[in-house]
Formats: structure tokens, C-alpha cells, sequence
């Protein structure tokens, strides 16, 4: 088997690079391990997704319908679901495996959109004994949206992330009864609209400096003990609240998904520059398997440039260029892409790492000075930087405080 341009992963990223692929004229195969593609947004039935990219507020089934059933209207898309790729070889083979057994797919170009996974509870080194009850915030929004199937009566959320915050409304609509959502930062960790649908409207306590202390039950969870924490993540005594739960659930943030790719340059997500070409110059990547984003629509706009750049580079229509690292400065968290290729104009997205009522953010290089208003953690910054020909090894990005 051969195909121009082979995409691994069917969810926003990989279904908006496989379509932008076909319209530059190249047979393109999506590889997808479920038995139907969108992925994640299969699962998350509340809405707010689509509003910059299709202009209109969908939940997560309608954005994937929309861009499915588009990829369906493409005669020169192949989709193969149920395949779980073994290996990526650098001769351009990928070897993949579904219900006809192992299989070859030569290709011109790749693009992998893999997303991301989320980070176990177990991962906190939280005391306390081996129960059930205990649910990732994505496999018990699974259970509930897509299984018919209640993970509990009463439940505290661990971590303030989005996908927390949507769970502790989701559960409370299905009669749990959420008794808080604790996060270990001072600041929450989600979107401040999610903070006033789902936890201010439910009356749904939020506790900021607060961690797990213990997780005691008889095989199922019946006691949590939280503490407050220093600005260190360090324990204070005598400030314990217990929560006389049988559900915990955690959104303690995603990890992008690096396998099997690991030949590639990565960091926490593949490093990719403002092309999404990655450290193999016939080898893309978008979405969260680069950085985990905070919008859907952001990972299906990277999703169709990188499906446009890998159709390029199957056409040989583009050639490599040098690339610039890409540095994070003074109080940047997150920045992405991790280079730039300056013969393309490029966004750049990054997060403070702490919040700011006023920021202005500072790349010298390239002489841009803009201020922020408002600044969260949780919530990306986005700029647009035109192509340019300046000579430069190196590209910093500060983003210094204003009084």
C-alpha cells in the first residue's frame, strides 16, 4: 500500500490535516486506533467548541461531524479505523496493524495528530490505600456521556483543569453529589468561563492551595483528607479538611502522546517549527501531541496548516529551511512552536506562568512590544508573527509584569 500523505490520529488535529491534504490534490490515509474517528470530542457533549474556527457554538460531536462529514466527501481520503500503527521507519514505511493483521503503508509525508493523554492520579505520590472509586476526569466523563453509566453517588475533583471543572457540573446534573473541586495552585487551573458555568451556577465550592492528604476507604474510597499547601507544595498542618466521598476524580492536566515516535525531537510534545515539520523534515505534527492547547478549534487550525505543509512536501514543493529556536524568556510557561522556519509568517502561542492583572510581552528580536490585560495561566496568548529576514540564532520571549 502507498498514499501521499498518511495522517496517525483521527481526532479535531487529524481530521482538519487529512481534509486540507486532500485539497491539494494528494491521496491521503487516516489511521485511527477507534472504531470511529473525532476522538476526545466524541465524549464531550457540552458545547463551546467551533466558536473561532467554525463560527458557530457546537458541542464536541457536532465539531466532529461537521469535519467528518466533510472528510467523507473526499474520494481521495482513506480511512483506516481500528489500526494501532507498530512503528514509524525512516524509509517513509509505517507499519500498522488492524483485523487483516499486520500491514505496509509507504508515504511521501506524515503527519502524526495523536493528542494527548492525561496524567494518572498515582502520579501525585498521594498516600493512602489501593480503592476503587478512583477515575481519571476523562474516563468518568466516558462513563457518563457514552456508557450510561454513574461512577459514583458522591465525588470531590482533584485539579481544577478544565476537563475538571466541566466533570463536577456533568456529575451534579447526574445526581452526584460533588462536594468540591480542590486545586493545588493558588489560581484555578481552567478557563474562567468554565469557573462560573460549572462551579459558581452549582454552587460548587472551589478550594485553592489544597492537596490530597490521604485516600482511606474498606476497597472503596469513603474518606479523603486534604491539607493546605505553601507556595513550595509543601504540607501545612492544621488546616485539614476530610470529604466523606466515594468518588474521586482527577484532572491533574494531559501529557501529549510521543509513541512510538520517540526518534523524533520532544520535549513533553514533539518540538516542531512554525510549519509543524518536525526534527524529520517529511514528518509534521499538530495538536496536543505538541503542546497541550487550550481551545479545540487552535488544534484544528494547526491540524489544517499541517496537513497543507505535508501535501507540499509530498509535491516537493517545499524545501527545508534553517530553523530558529524558539526560547521561553522571563515568566513564560508553555511556548509554542519550539522553532521558526522565517520565510513563513507564524502564531505563537504560550502561558504565563502566573497570573497577571497587566503584562506587556517582549521579543526583542524581532522588535515586537505588546501588552495583556488580565493575564491567566490557564488561558493561551496568541500572536501572529510575519515572515522575516532578520539573522538570528536565537528567538527569546518575555513576558515582564506592569505595575
Amino acid at each position: 500500500m502507498s498514499s501521499n500523505v498518511v495522517v496517525i490520529g483521527g481526532g479535531a488535529a487529524g481530521l482538519a490535516a487529512a481534509l486540507k491534504a486532500s485539497e491539494e490534490k494528494c491521496d491521503v490515509t487516516l489511521i485511527e486506533r477507534d472504531s470511529d474517528v473525532g476522538g476526545v470530542l466524541n465524549q464531550c457533549i457540552h458545547n463551546g467548541f467551533g466558536l473561532d474556527y467554525f463560527k458557530k457554538n457546537l458541542t464536541g460531536p457536532e465539531f466532529k461531524e461537521k469535519l467528518k462529514e466533510k472528510v467523507l466527501s473526499k474520494s481521495n481520503i482513506k480511512i483506516k479505523s481500528g489500526a494501532f500503527v507498530h512503528s514509524v521507519e525512516k524509509d517513509k514505511n509505517i507499519v500498522f496493524i488492524d483485523r487483516n493483521g499486520v500491514n505496509n503503508l509507504k508515504c511521501d509525508s506524515l503527519v502524526i495528530t495523536t493528542g494527548a493523554k492525561e496524567r494518572p492520579f498515582t502520579s501525585l505520590g498521594i498516600s493512602g490505600k489501593r480503592l476503587s472509586g478512583i477515575y481519571s476526569a476523562g474516563l468518568a466523563q466516558k462513563f457518563i456521556n457514552m456508557m450510561n453509566l454513574r461512577p459514583g453517588n458522591s465525588a470531590l475533583i482533584v485539579g481544577s483543569g478544565d476537563i475538571g471543572l466541566i466533570m463536577a457540573r456533568r456529575l451534579t446534573l447526574e445526581g452526584v453529589k460533588v462536594e468540591g473541586v480542590i486545586e493545588i495552585m493558588p489560581y484555578p487551573g481552567g478557563l474562567q468561563r468554565n469557573i462560573k458555568l460549572c462551579l459558581e451556577d452549582f454552587s460548587i465550592p472551589l478550594y485553592l492551595s489544597r492537596a490530597v492528604k490521604y485516600v482511606d476507604g474498606d476497597r472503596r474510597v469513603n474518606k479523603i483528607i486534604t491539607t493546605k499547601v505553601d507556595d513550595k507544595f509543601n504540607h501545612i498542618g492544621g488546616d485539614d479538611i476530610t470529604f466523606n466521598v466515594d468518588t474521586l476524580v482527577s484532572s491533574v492536566g494531559l501529557v501529549p502522546n510521543v509513541k512510538p515516535f520517540e526518534f523524533l525531537e520532544h520535549s513533553a510534545g514533539f518540538s516542531t517549527t512554525n510549519k509543524n515539520r518536525t526534527s524529520e523534515n517529511w514528518i509534521f505534527s499538530a495538536g496536543n501531541s505538541t503542546v497541550v492547547f487550550d481551545l479545540v478549534d487552535y488544534v484544528a487550525q494547526e491540524g489544517e496548516k499541517a496537513g497543507y505543509m505535508a501535501a507540499l512536501q509530498a509535491k516537493n514543493d517545499l524545501s527545508p529551511a534553517g530553523k530558529i529556536k524558539l526560547l521561553p524568556g522571563k515568566n513564560i510557561g508553555i511556548l509554542y512552536p519550539s522553532y521558526i522556519e522565517k520565510d513563513y509568517e507564524s502564531k505563537i502561542y504560550l502561558r504565563a506562568r502566573q497570573p497577571m492583572e497587566k503584562g506587556v510581552l517582549l521579543i526583542p528580536e524581532l522588535g515586537i512590544e505588546k501588552e495583556f490585560e488580565d493575564i491567566k495561566p490557564s488561558e493561551m496568548i496568541k500572536i501572529k508573527v510575519p515572515a522575516f529576514d532578520k539573522n538570528t540564532d536565537r528567538i527569546e520571549v518575555n513576558l515582564n509584569e506592569l505595575k
